[in-house]
């Protein structure tokens, strides 16, 4: 019997979103909770399909989410080569973390995506970013466990479907 094969609209489809959801709007008081939704879905992909997502993807990510946010051309690209760096060399690992882990492990890769952040904006000469720029990463070891549970439950329910 021969497994059938999701079309790859939910991963497309979650990227997407992703980047819209990057692109919404917050009060100047929110904007700093605001968690880094492509990294998020990224590192989604990178525990869950290995054989879909990987530096290349990043990279392409990175450049296409700099054009839609208008932020240094290269930016998100360097932060998300890294993050996906990080994430394909302790898999094996993170994979089989308990929820709860896997959200700390998500809190540490999004503290160090701020910290690249950072640097990148002090060298460009924007300054120290405010404190509540290290908010993010708290916002995403909150929602880490609902994404992936979102996530996953769409994928398992497209892999069961018949074509």
């Amino acid at each position: 019997m021969t497994r059938p094969r999701d079309s790859g609209g939910l991963f497309v489809g979650s990227l997407l979103a992703a980047v819209l959801l990057g692109l919404v709007m917050l009060p100047d008081w929110m904007a700093g909770f605001r968690p880094y939704w492509v990294g998020l879905v990224l590192v989604y992909w990178l525990l869950e399909a290995p054989e879909r997502a990987g530096l290349g993807l990043a990279f392409v990510l990175g450049l296409f989410a700099d054009l839609v946010f208008g932020t240094l051309f290269g930016e998100q690209a360097l932060r998300l080569v890294m993050l996906a760096f990080i994430v394909q060399r302790f898999r094996p690992r993170l994979r089989f973390f308990p929820l709860w882990q896997q959200a700390l492990a998500v809190f540490a890769l999004m503290l160090n995506d701020r910290v690249i952040v950072a640097a990148i904006r002090l060298f460009s000469g924007e300054g120290v970013p405010p404190a509540a720029f290290w908010i993010g990463p708290i916002s995403a070891f909150l929602l880490w466990p609902w994404l992936f549970l979102a996530l996953d439950a769409m994928r398992l329910r497209g892999r069961t479907r018949e074509p």
